[in-house]
């Protein structure tokens, strides 16, 4: 099964993404992600959640061999209200949620995690948005939550990757370990969290959201209205055909400057 639930230990659960090669989720494997994480919430056996994902990486984003395969913009619509409710889920889970992330964490990946509230990380996992290589607009307001203000922009603008040693430095990611050990790690942190009373903890979560400085709902959504805007433009095909077609980003050819290096003619 893709998406798994099971009980690792008397109020820890684990909730795991397997969608091989590269854990690209379809349209509807983000709604059925969502969906278990506060399922998993609402049990009142449950303390505590782990996110995880077995294969090469935690998590590649949406499926956009599926997007570009489909007519019209109803797989673009699905994804996107897929990836809110997914991303939603991990925020409005009634538990605290651990994210433990393996390798590669790009595209929605970093939205789960950014929703996340505590992050263990394997010592070769890198983190990104590659959103402008793809002509889409998602996933800043989660970022943002993982990196100062000014590293986001420079990371979305450049599609670059930020290491989990970079996040473990900025106090995003708790604990970074070898990859044998990820699993481990964060069962380490749901085991202290499974010990405490879950009706403070659980409270202790609904605080929390309650004070955020950021609606990350409705932020998110407002930036993938940017997106729509793109692809009405078709600015987005552009890409994402590119991209399917090369498996590289389409690049912009460099624009000749109208000011001359020298002193005016």
């Amino acid at each position: 099964m893709p998406i798994t639930t099971s009980t690792v230990e008397p109020g820890i659960v684990a909730v795991t993404v397997d969608f091989p090669p590269v854990n690209a989720l379809p349209s509807a494997a983000w709604f059925e992600l969502g969906e278990a994480i506060l399922a998993a919430g609402r049990d009142n056996d449950t303390h505590v959640v782990i996110l995880r994902a077995e294969g090469r990486g935690f998590n590649a984003g949406v499926d956009i061999k599926e997007m570009q395969a489909t007519e019209g913009y109803g797989a673009l619509i699905a994804a996107n209200r897929g990836c809110a409710v997914a991303f939603s889920g991990v925020y409005d889970c009634a538990v605290p949620v651990i994210a433990a992330v393996n390798g590669f964490c790009v595209g929605g990946g970093v939205g789960l995690v950014g929703n996340a509230d505590i992050i263990v990380a394997s010592d070769d996992a890198v983190f990104g948005l590659p959103e402008v290589d793809r002509g889409a607009l998602g996933a800043a307001t989660h970022l943002s939550r993982l990196v100062p203000q000014h590293t986001m922009r420079a990371l979305y603008y450049t599609a670059q990757n930020v290491t989990a040693q970079q996040l473990e430095h900025f106090g995003s990611v708790q604990k970074v370990v070898p990859r044998e050990q990820l699993d481990s790690a964060a069962l380490e942190i749901a085991r202290k969290i499974a010990t405490k009373d879950t009706r403070v903890i659980r409270a202790a979560k609904e605080a929390f959201n309650g004070i955020d400085p950021v609606d990350v709902k409705s932020s998110y959504r407002f930036e993938q209205g940017f997106t729509f805007e793109l692809n009405l433009a078709g600015v987005a095909d552009e890409h994402r055909d590119a991209f399917v077609e090369t498996g590289k980003p389409k690049t912009s050819a460099p624009q000749q400057s109208s000011h001359s290096g020298g002193g005016s003619k």
